[in-house]
This record gives structure tokens, C-alpha cells and sequence, in this order.
């Protein structure tokens, strides 16, 4: 996590302005993973105090795949709301306010992930077939249920969810 990024935390509770990208390739999306998790998220990262949504999951995309890929649309705006799980987020109440924004395709499925998660692990990026997705694990995971409205849709989503917290 750097020190740039809008997050905070108080007490138990952690709060992330973060960005997402969607990206898609011959029928495939991109995730990323490592070996230290055991389910896969969307390329992205916490937003800079001062930056731009649209920039900042620009700026991400290019450190994690190498690829000036550029923002098609904002496709969600998810208010997520979880119970951290391993690193520095571990048992921790997260509250976090993710931008996902589709990107334009390149026709290429080439990429290249140097980036490092915030265990301090390799990252790896993963080519997941659409059809696939319902059935992988993805977090958050209301993704797996709303990515192909979001593939569809020519309007932004709203999602509140609290899917993956942990009932006390």
C-alpha cells in the first residue's frame, strides 16, 4: 500500500478508494492472483490523493501489464464491504469504494505482470474465459455474478454488497 494512495485506517476498521479494471481479450478477462491468495481479483489499485479515477486505473494498468491500455467507459461503482483475509488487511471491517472501468480492447492477450501485492508477492496475471468466470474464485464475488450484465450493459452499476464480510 503506498502512502499516496485515499486510505485509512481507524481502529479495526479500513476504508480504500480503489480502481478496477475490466479488460477483455479474446473472450477472456484479465485477473491477477499469487501465490499467496487463493482466489483472483481484478488488475487495479488504490487511487493517489489528488488523481483522477480515470488516470489512476490507467496508471495502474500500465505498472501491472505493461500495456497503455486506455479507459472505454466506467462501467460500476461498487460500495464493498468485507472482513480482511491474510497481510496487512487480516481480520480488519474494509469498507472500499471501487470505480470499475472497462477498457478498451488491443486485440492482444500479450502482457506482462511485474507488480507486487501488498503480502509483498509476485503477482500473476490470468487470461480467465468469460464462460469460466461464475465458476472460478473471484473476489470481490459478486463479480462473478455481475460481470456479464456489466459486459452487456451501456449504463453504470451501482453494487452495495456485503458478500464477503464476515458475519459476527
Amino acid at each position: 500500500m503506498k502512502e499516496k494512495d485515499c486510505c485509512f485506517t481507524n481502529g479495526n476498521n479500513w476504508f480504500r478508494y480503489r480502481t478496477g479494471a475490466i479488460i477483455v481479450e479474446n473472450g477472456c478477462v484479465l485477473f491477477t492472483g499469487s501465490k499467496s491468495i487463493d482466489y483472483y481479483y481484478t488488475v487495479g489499485g488504490g487511487v493517489h490523493m489528488g488523481e483522477k479515477a480515470e488516470d489512476c486505473i490507467e496508471r495502474e494498468v500500465l505498472e501491472e501489464t505493461g500495456v497503455p491500455y486506455k479507459v472505454d467507459h466506467l462501467g460500476m461503482i461498487v460500495e464493498n464491504f468485507f472482513t480482511g483475509k491474510g497481510g496487512p488487511f487480516d481480520g480488519l471491517d474494509c469498507h472500499v469504494l471501487e470505480f470499475y472501468f472497462v477498457m478498451k480492447s488491443r486485440g492482444s492477450q500479450d502482457v506482462t505482470c511485474k507488480s507486487i501485492n501488498a503480502d509483498g508477492d509476485l503477482e500473476e496475471l490470468h487470461w480467465v474465459p468469460i464462460e469460466d468466470i461464475p465458476t472460478t474464485n473471484i473476489k470481490p464475488s459478486f463479480l462473478r455474478e455481475r460481470l456479464p450484465e456489466l459486459l452487456k450493459s451501456d449504463h453504470i452499476i451501482h453494487v452495495t454488497t456485503d458478500a464477503d464480510r464476515i458475519k459476527k
